[in-house]
């Protein structure tokens, strides 16, 4: 039986994907005001991309960023992810201050959730892992490929080696070049889901043309899809709005 996790009364593995929604603000004040607008969109998840934040480099500041969106996000369950540049991200640093960063916010008790690359040192991503988990924190293990759709076999493969690390979501996105490829990821989710899986699984087909596995996780196995509330992080991200109606129309029909 998969396990299901539930964070701040969401919980994921089970009926319609959630939807979160990322944060790409680049500076304390456009933080501030970006969740505060966030508390009126419906939506299960918040991600704070701190990527994207101009200090992001000096911890103190990423602690003090995190404390003034923790206090009006409040009850909402926040992802902290910093996605590197070589992954889609806005920014690089070296690998020993990503592993540095993630385990101080994993320990400060303002986040739920962190997410954590899955091609980077292994045993800094195992460690990373058990630190979030001594915090009652969650880990991501995600992959981002946003060159192409790697074959269906060598998307299972990571996905399955996110959860041997110990993932509690392992993720994945890549990019399609064509229909093919988008179908090529969902037969890989469906057979990560039924074959493998023994937990929530987050997949998705990146642009225009991946749309569709947004919109049909419930369908393959996704349990979390990324919207758009103003700027979206990723492209093909739907807005809010109609992602909640296309969800809960495919729920109800299933």
């Amino acid at each position: 039986m998969k396990k299901t996790i539930t964070v701040k009364g969401v919980t994921l593995g089970e009926g319609a994907p959630k939807i979160c929604v990322p944060m790409v603000g680049k500076n304390l004040e456009q933080l501030k005001e970006e969740a505060v607008f966030l508390r009126t969109v419906d939506l299960d998840i918040v991600e704070w991309r701190v990527d994207f934040f101009e200090q992001v480099e000096d911890l103190e500041k990423v602690k003090e960023a995190l404390a003034a969106i923790r206090k009006i996000l409040k009850d909402i369950p926040l992802i902290f992810t910093f996605r590197s540049a070589k992954e889609g991200g806005e920014k690089e640093v070296n690998e020993n201050y990503y592993f540095q960063l993630n385990k101080e916010i994993a320990k400060s008790g303002l986040v739920d959730i962190v997410d954590v690359e899955l091609l980077t040192d292994e045993h800094e991503v195992k460690s990373l892992i058990e630190i979030a988990h001594r915090n009652d924190v969650y880990a991501i293990v995600s992959n981002h490929d946003f060159d192409k759709t790697p074959a269906k076999e060598e998307i299972i493969a990571r996905l399955r080696k996110a959860q041997e690390l110990g993932a509690d979501l392992p993720k994945i996105a890549v990019m399609p070049r064509n229909a093919v490829d988008v179908l090529t990821l969902l037969e890989a989710t469906n057979t990560m889901f039924e074959q493998y899986a023994d937990r929530p699984i987050i997949t998705m087909s990146m642009a225009g043309k991946g749309i569709v596995s947004r919109l049909a996780g419930e369908i393959f196995g996704s349990a979390l899809t990324f919207g758009a509330a103003k700027k979206a992080s990723a492209p093909g991200q739907v807005p809010v709005t109609e992602l909640r109606n296309i969800l809960s129309l495919i729920n109800r029909s299933l």
